[in-house]
């Protein structure tokens, strides 16, 4: 099952946050038409996420449904466009891209939110540097 979207996106690069590299992008599927990769689970609908666009291919190779998808990055205003403000969306952290999709971390969309906006410099608060 899939849910219809449209949006364009733009790549981001890793930020440093306290001498640690932030990991800025997570992974979805999406179709060139907007569609966006999703399953369904016992009603609800499951968004299968990685952590690279490398293990988003290695998953595709796998799952005939995803062959025509491909990883996009995902940030905060794509993850409510995805969703909807629908709470039968849920998110699933796919570790390892070889096993069922079924078996990631299933991750609320509060939780996601929230890394991908600790992770996108554009939502962190800039710091305002006044002179004596």
């Amino acid at each position: 099952m899939t849910i219809r979207m449209k949006h364009i996106l733009t790549r981001r690069e890793p930020v440093e946050v306290n001498d640690e590299t932030v990991m800025t992008d997570i992974f979805a599927m999406r179709r060139a038409n907007g569609d966006w990769f999703a399953l369904e689970d016992d009603g609800r609908l499951r968004v299968p996420i990685f952590h690279s666009a490398h293990d988003a291919f290695m998953a595709r190779l796998r799952t005939v449904e995803m062959l025509l998808f491909s990883p996009i990055a995902l940030n905060p205003r794509l993850l409510n466009e995805i969703a909807g403000g629908r709470g039968e969306v849920d998110f699933s952290m796919v570790d390892n891209p070889f096993a069922s999709l079924r078996r990631g971390l299933c991750l609320p969309q509060s939780q996601l939110a929230s890394l991908l906006t600790s992770a996108d410099p554009s939502q962190q608060p800039s710091a305002v540097v006044l002179a004596d």
